[in-house]
């Protein structure tokens, strides 16, 4: 992982702070997002976040190759 766990678990609750607050500032501009368009875009940005955080670096999949004698 890239990213320890606690990190992880910290950045996905400022995404959920993010998508909160971000409704109520578009609902003063009269701009309306139901709930289930946000909990839509708050998937796809936690879902994002998770993808990039098991990916593996460069660097993990170079040993990787080395390891299995490639």
């Amino acid at each position: 992982m890239r990213i320890s766990f606690a990190t992880l678990l910290i950045l996905i609750a400022l995404i959920l702070v993010a998508l909160v607050e971000g409704r109520t500032i578009l609902a003063f501009f009269g701009i309306g997002i139901s709930p289930f368009e946000a909990a839509i875009i708050g998937l796809v940005a936690i879902g994002t976040l998770l993808l990039w955080a098991v990916w593996p670096t460069a660097k993990q999949l170079a040993d990787l190759e080395c390891f299995r004698g490639e």
